[in-house]
């Protein structure tokens, strides 16, 4: 199948609806289809297509003239095509041409007095596809006077010269390549650099040698169908259609739709025939993680933080009942059972952090704990314990992305960057650090601080920067995968996102009730397009990144909610820890109707 929907060998097509009676070009011509396209044979005789039958020699021709009058009369009795509908029918000519059903073009064209492209776009299309260049190159000056833009026709020249050299290359013609190369493309005098890399491809010892240097599929079909997408984009759609116009459209329709479905929380599969084009894309609320799968009771006092892994197989839960628990999450159920059992923090684990293997886990204590834990996941064995001075307050941790150093801090000053046995690597003294987080540079380091303000601190050449001003504390934050993009929970103000490139608050999400509890949230949910966080109103809300208003109010805890954990790898799963000692686990109804469970998988 060729670009653009060609046939194969001589096939070709028309473009540009203009009324063929109006125009005054013949409807069809000998074997050929009105639209270009030569018409199939069948044992050796020629098949008509103008009006589905044969037309012997000189048999029936008056009766034809006569019936193709009548039909040009219709024609002009009919009420003129709008530019939409001309448009609309070369997309479904395209279309069909590309399934090879050609006959079945030059009937709508036919009758709808449309053409699917320029009669010189289709012959430069045909010289093309067959290798013919230099003919391909005139073709150029007769499609100059249709272009805007003049200039691309150097453009496309050095498109055509430049796989007239490769095949030349690949044919072991080497004296011809290099006339094309220096007689040819550098005359042009444009894209040097590109010139210097193809001169290098002499050097290619055999054809396999070439095609993978160059990145090129060779002489063939394929290369050449490659080609003329390239120079299609630089020809009008009046001239030429881009190629596979109406597979594009409906594939940006259903991006759309599924863009503004507030609950779309998969993958997005841009194969037109994983979804219908019959009906509108809808997710449903029930399958988005809005209902308790699990209630897990086993800390015994308010539970302050959740985390998943970074794998997604494994949540962390710190309580201030001194302990922190591991859960393991089942990769086919989703349930979560109990791991292991890290215990020992005297003044309770208010912060946890997993290293980027999620090999190790860091527990930090409240505003009054001057230690930090430093656990061995896998063994359960405490690697270590760190402990500058019983002055500090080490209440926030972040992992540099390398996994082998941390950046620890409090709001009594202390700004800490060590390695893994706790020794002290650098310092920043003076920042009363609320909340810390890593970029994935390795070298910045965002902390939010008491001054209403998150900073970015760069180890190396000790300078540091203003990024976000707030006009109130900021309690916590967190950092999308992609580094841009902050989630602010501000004292007395709710959930904010700022941009950290431009700097800018870009929306304040409502419904949240945020005093002065440190409550953690996050990012979550497939690219992710969601933000939850807990409330003191002991709900916990989900918004669509997108609307400040929430899509979601999920109850069930008795308290404020704390935190709240989206797992990164399984976008219907998300944890909640609460004073009210319980940690949920949230995910889709268990229960769908099969008309919806159809479509889960469908969508």
């Amino acid at each position: 199948m060729q670009a653009n929907g060609a046939g194969q060998g001589q096939e070709s097509s028309e473009l540009s609806c203009l009324n063929s009676a109006q125009n005054g070009e013949s409807s069809s011509a000998g074997g050929t289809h009105s639209n270009g396209l030569l018409s199939s044979t069948d044992n050796g005789n020629s098949v008509g297509t103008s009006n589905g039958s044969s037309a012997g020699p000189g048999s029936g021709t008056s009766a034809a003239s006569t019936a193709s009058g009548s039909e040009v009369g219709s024609l002009k009795k009919k009420k003129r095509l709008s530019q939409a509908e001309e448009d609309v029918i070369r997309l479904i000519g395209q279309h069909l041409h590309g399934l090879g059903l050609n006959q079945t073009v030059d009937l709508l064209m036919q009758e709808s007095g449309c053409r699917l492209e320029h009669p010189s776009a289709t012959k430069f299309r045909n010289h093309v596809m067959e290798g013919e260049w230099d003919k391909a190159e005139n073709d150029l000056n007769e499609l100059r006077a249709l272009m805007h833009s003049p200039n691309a026709i150097v453009r496309m020249k050095f498109l055509l010269l430049q796989q007239k050299y490769l095949e030349y290359l690949e044919d072991g013609k080497v004296l011809e390549a290099l006339q094309v190369l220096r007689g040819e493309l550098t005359p042009l005098k444009y894209n040097t650099d590109r010139i210097h890399v193809l001169s290098g491809y002499l050097m290619c010892s055999h054809a396999e040698d070439l095609r993978a240097k160059a990145e090129w599929e060779g002489k063939g079909t394929a290369s050449r169908c490659r080609l003329l997408d390239k120079l299609q984009t630089y020809l009008p759609p009046s001239v030429m259609l881009p190629p596979r116009r109406l597979q594009t459209l409906l594939r940006q329709a259903v991006e759309l739709q599924r863009d503004r479905c507030l609950y779309h929380n998969t993958k997005l599969d841009s194969n037109l025939d994983s979804v219908s084009l019959l009906l509108d894309h809808v997710c449903s609320r029930k399958q988005f993680p809005c209902y308790t799968q699990q209630i897990l009771t086993e800390h015994c006092n308010e539970v302050w933080f959740c985390k998943f892994s970074n794998d997604g197989t494994k949540l962390a839960t710190g309580s201030k009942d001194t302990t922190v628990i591991i859960w393991q999450v089942d990769p086919e159920s989703h349930q979560l059972k109990l791991l292991r059992t890290l215990e020992g923090h005297a003044y309770g684990v208010s912060y946890l952090a997993w290293s980027p293997d999620d090999t190790y886990l860091i527990a930090c204590g409240p505003d009054d704990c001057s230690e930090l834990w430093l656990w061995n996941v896998q063994t359960g064995e405490l690697r270590t314990k760190m402990s500058q001075s019983h002055e500090d307050s080490l209440t926030s941790v972040a992992w540099n992305p390398d996994g082998k150093r941390f950046v620890t801090g409090g709001q009594r000053g202390q700004f800490y960057q060590c390695d893994l046995d706790g020794n002290l690597l650098d310092s920043w003294e003076g920042v009363r650090v609320q909340c810390l987080w890593c970029l994935g540079d390795g070298r910045a380091v965002l902390a939010s601080d008491t001054h209403q303000r998150i900073r970015g601190y760069n180890f190396e050449d000790l300078t540091d920067r203003n990024i976000v001003q707030e006009d109130h504390p900021i309690m916590s934050f967190t950092v999308s995968k992609n580094g841009r993009l902050a989630l602010l929970n501000v004292a007395t103000q709710g959930v904010h996102l700022w941009d950290l490139q431009d700097r800018v608050l870009v929306r304040k999400y409502q419904g949240v009730t945020q005093g002065f509890y440190t409550i953690h949230s996050c990012f979550g949910g497939h690219n992710e397009d969601f933000i939850a966080s807990g409330s003191e109103d002991h709900k916990v809300y989900i918004w669509h990144r997108r609307g400040e208003l929430p899509i979601a109010e999920l109850t069930g805890h008795t308290r404020t909610v704390n935190c709240v954990s989206w797992n990164p790898v399984i976008p219907g799963l998300m944890a909640s820890a609460s004073d009210d000692g319980t940690v949920r686990v949230w995910g889709p109804a268990p229960f769908l109707d099969s008309q919806e469970a159809d479509g889960l998988n469908g969508n």
